[in-house]
């Protein structure tokens, strides 16, 4: 079995963008994020966005939970046939959204509201009164909760915001836990069964305390946690021979468009966590990219059970570059 110590963490999700003159002000001016790094290349552009905390203050970018990429392929802002795949319409759903936890959600929704944010569901909308649904400039909802932490009445601030979880749809979720949790070393916080609406989420993210219980983490502890994976199962998936999987957000077949493109495991030894799945999985291992064989050295990209991609870093990558 692979082995993880406490360098593990989920760095960061990746969403494909239109425009950064337009998105990265988005979610700086919107949500608090900092822009902490910029990387360019010959045919496409990064930006990584998070929050500054007294936990990662001075740590390289891919050290960090909680990290947001903007990839830009060169030229897209000019295209006016350009769009990405939020993962939400009728066809080709996948990725479900990002969830940024707001000191005050009230507050917070007016601050939005006054700046022109769009919302695919505000707080008055719909039966659950506690959640909203922001989106930002590329139609990618932003899913809106309360943490509380140093909530102040009819006010917000971005200091106690957090990149809190980032949503997908599987299959099955048992193969999806097993691979989440004994491939890749995420722990189950909790879990939400919604019998009426017939689905259950399961929250999962790095938990290095050798103590900690599976499945037994509050609601208000999990909102003012970050990096976390939230994966949705709707009931019957599984079992039906009809139904054809999700979108993964980076292929093209059948008239799909990309959007998503993929969340992220950093570490101190990405080399040897990589060598340690291949041994553990063999043939089924699914890279679409095996370690240190693309352009860009000192990454590896490992599919899981539903073709979602999973990036594989070291918490040192890029560190000599700003």
């Amino acid at each position: 079995m692979p082995s993880f110590d406490k360098s593990f963490l989920m760095n960061h999700t990746c969403l494909r963008i239109k425009d950064p003159k337009v998105t990265v002000p988005f979610y700086t001016e919107n949500f608090g994020f900092k822009l902490l790094n910029t990387f360019k290349f010959d045919d496409f552009s990064l930006y990584m966005l998070g929050y500054e905390t007294v936990e990662n203050k001075g740590l390289n970018w891919s050290a960090r939970q909680g990290v947001l990429e903007l990839c830009h392929n060169h030229g897209t802002e000019n295209d006016p046939e350009f769009t990405v795949n939020h993962g939400n319409g009728t066809e080709h759903r996948g990725f479900g959204h990002i969830c940024v936890t707001v000191d005050n959600i009230e507050a917070a929704e007016k601050k939005l509201i006054a700046n022109n944010v769009k919302f695919q569901k505000k707080l008055a909308d719909g039966r659950q009164k506690n959640i909203a649904f922001a989106l930002d400039p590329n139609g990618y909802w932003i899913e809106l909760v309360e943490n509380a932490i140093d909530k102040v009445e009819a006010k917000t601030s971005v200091a106690s915001y957090k990149f809190n979880h980032t949503m997908i749809r599987v299959k099955d979720p048992e193969k999806s836990l097993d691979f989440y949790r004994n491939v890749l070393g995420f722990k189950l916080f909790s879990t939400s069964k919604h019998e009426n609406a017939k689905f259950t989420l399961y929250f999962l993210g790095f938990e290095h305390d050798p103590d900690f219980k599976e499945d037994t983490m509050s609601n208000e502890e999990r909102f003012k946690r970050e990096g976390l994976i939230e994966l949705t199962h709707n009931w019957g998936t599984e079992s039906d021979p009809e139904f054809k999987g999700y979108h993964n957000g980076n292929s093209t077949e059948n008239g799909a468009i990309q959007g998503f493109g993929h969340t992220c495991v950093s570490c101190k030894d990405p080399a040897t966590f990589c060598k340690q799945i291949d041994e553990e999985l063999g043939d089924k291992a699914d890279w679409s990219l095996k370690w240190n064989q693309g352009n860009i050295k000192g990454i590896a990209f490992l599919r899981d059970p539903d073709g979602y991609s999973i990036e594989i870093l070291g918490d040192d990558l890029f560190a000599d570059q700003k």
